[in-house]
């Protein structure tokens, strides 16, 4: 039988990790490692408990989950890391992302939503929902104060670069090649190359790199 996926679940709220914890323990493949109230004790379990993916609050007493988030996935074996969020909390799922996150779900998702979030995570694939990260980028495009500093970007090809801008809006590799009159396999192809020139972990650092380079700025105003 193949292990099952274990789970820390950080948030301050015992009601949130009540309601996690309860679909979780009715699902044979994924299991709670341990819970956790503050970004502190989250960083202590993740180092003790090892667990396979942290499902991290962003708003906590003492240390935010975004630092806590920073700890974690800078460790060696890192758990990967999906952050809880509100879009209330827009700014700071930019931060989260930045700090290694590998995702982030929206607070009122339905909970097989979130769990089937876990699976995905945990199988070393980014969670970036295109609806939510338009929503980022509208809001960062109109407030520039708001955005990373602009880098300059090189290695790659103005067809990369499209790629990259379209994959920073939020679009998913069929949008892609619908948008680029290309296959849905040569659009991920095209993914996989910028993932490997850009030294990118998956797809939402991509997404930061969008950001970093001022494309995201031009796709918000497309």
């Amino acid at each position: 039988m193949t292990a099952a996926t274990t789970v820390l679940l950080v948030d301050d709220q015992p009601l949130v990790r009540a309601a996690l914890r309860m679909v979780i323990t009715d699902t044979p493949d994924v299991e709670v490692a341990g819970e956790a109230g503050t970004g502190g004790e989250a960083v202590r379990l993740a180092g003790e408990l090892r667990p396979d993916v942290v499902v991290m609050d962003i708003r906590m007493p003492g240390m935010d989950g975004i630092e806590a988030t920073r700890r974690i996935t800078s460790a060696p074996g890192g758990a990967h890391v999906v952050v809880l969020t509100t879009f209330d909390d827009d700014e700071y799922v930019y931060g989260a992302l930045r700090a290694g996150a590998a995702g982030f779900l929206v607070k009122d998702m339905a909970l097989d939503d979130i769990l089937a979030a876990v699976r995905v995570v945990a199988a070393g694939d980014a969670l970036i929902a295109p609806s939510v990260t338009r929503r980022l980028i509208k809001e960062f495009a109109a407030l520039p104060e708001r955005a990373a500093p602009v880098r300059p970007l090189s290695g790659i090809t103005d067809r990369e670069r499209e790629v990259l801008t379209l994959v920073g809006g939020g679009l998913s590799n069929t949008e892609i090649a619908g948008r680029l009159g290309i296959s849905v396999a040569t659009a991920k192809t095209y993914v996989t190359r910028l993932l490997a020139k850009l030294n990118a972990r998956d797809r939402v650092q991509l997404v930061i790199l969008a950001y970093e380079t001022g494309l995201v700025g031009a796709a918000g105003r497309d």
